[in-house]
């Protein structure tokens, strides 16, 4: 996949890191503004960004982004070459992707719940453009881009995050400062600066790893028709909240992730968001058959009570009452369960 570096293990420098990539989610559009309003207009380093939107939104982020400042922003489009000086912007419910030195679009599975969605970006950024890229993650919510940040590390790029005490959201920036530890915490005034420093320094492209179940996934983005496979990992007892999946475990020295047969992924804290948000629709659906199920005991308690049927009555008031605690009980439940929004675990 890496076309545009030396060959692997072939060391030799570079003029600076000339692809970055920048995620944000809750709270990013403004300092995404903010950011590309200072980056000068002859950033020798192409940008390619992602936020999380709903499929069914439209491209005005590129608009928004393109009014910001000197760099022209503009939706991406699927095998357009990558060149300096521009912003590629994600396109709603497709992943973007650096591959050969090209943008691609994907409508591959979701990630962290998300399309687009940082992680696929990032991954593939580090297997094409290795010590090349410079990763900036901003104001969101979990931790989206954590995976991609640690990828981008071990491939010998360099990591910035939002200053958390400025962040809106501090879920993802925080999350990407837990996988890469020697990640630069900076407000959006002073990234701008960080980014032209890293365009600008050389870099050494030798490179330290090779990511075979990375580059395996990061090529089912690009196929047509993905073919399922078994990923690498521990299957472990629990299913995919996107596809109700096996799931398997991937573990790192600072990340666990997720991924199914078919080839969602989920980040620790996002797989937990899911599966909470799984068990509020299950208990949301068992508060409205409950309450269904006292409305009809109400209806047969009174008919049996208008018949002077008074077996039938004492049946359907009992029952009425066990109905009426159990959906106090699940109510209780509800309210518990969930609710975490922006909580990182940071141990």
């Amino acid at each position: 996949m890496r076309s545009l570096s030396p060959d692997r293990g072939e060391d030799m420098e570079v003029a600076g890191r000339d692809v970055v990539v920048v995620a944000a989610s809750a709270g990013g559009v403004e300092p995404l503004r903010a950011l590309l309003s200072e980056l000068p207009p002859d950033l020798p380093a192409a940008v390619l960004v992602v936020l999380h939107v709903p499929p069914q939104g439209s491209s005005v982020l590129a608009s928004i982004l393109d009014r910001a400042g000197p760099l022209k922003a503009a939706p991406a489009e699927d095998r357009e070459a990558m060149r300096p000086g521009r912003v590629y912007v994600a396109r709603p419910d497709y992943h973007l992707l650096l591959n050969e030195g090209q943008v691609r679009l994907s409508r591959g599975p979701r990630h962290n719940g998300h399309r687009p969605a940082a992680d696929p970006l990032f991954m593939s950024a580090a297997l094409d453009a290795g010590a090349r890229t410079a990763a900036v993650v901003l104001s969101g919510t979990l931790d989206d881009g954590a995976k991609g940040c640690e990828a981008i590390d071990r491939h010998g790029g360099a990591v910035a995050v939002q200053d958390l005490s400025e962040c809106a959201f501090p879920g993802m920036p925080g999350a990407a400062m837990t996988a890469v530890p020697a990640a630069r915490a900076l407000p959006v005034r002073e990234l701008a600066g960080w980014i032209l420093k890293q365009s600008r320094t050389p870099v050494s492209t030798e490179v330290q790893v090779r990511d075979n179940e990375m580059e395996r996934e990061i090529e089912q983005f690009l196929r047509e028709s993905p073919a399922l496979g078994d990923p690498e990992g521990e299957l472990i007892a629990f299913s995919c909240p996107e596809c109700s999946g096996p799931i398997y475990e991937q573990r790192s020295t600072t990340t666990s992730r997720y991924v199914c047969r078919v080839g969602h992924a989920w980040s620790r804290d996002s797989m937990m968001s899911a599966q909470s948000d799984a068990v509020e629709r299950a208990l949301w659906v068992a508060i409205q058959r409950l309450e269904e199920r006292l409305r009809v005991l109400e209806r047969m308690r009174r008919s049996a009570e208008e018949r002077g049927q008074h077996l039938s009555l004492r049946y359907f008031a009992d029952e009425e009452e066990r109905t009426s605690e159990a959906l106090n009980t699940i109510r209780m439940l509800q309210s518990r369960i969930g609710g975490n929004g922006d909580t990182l675990l940071t141990d």
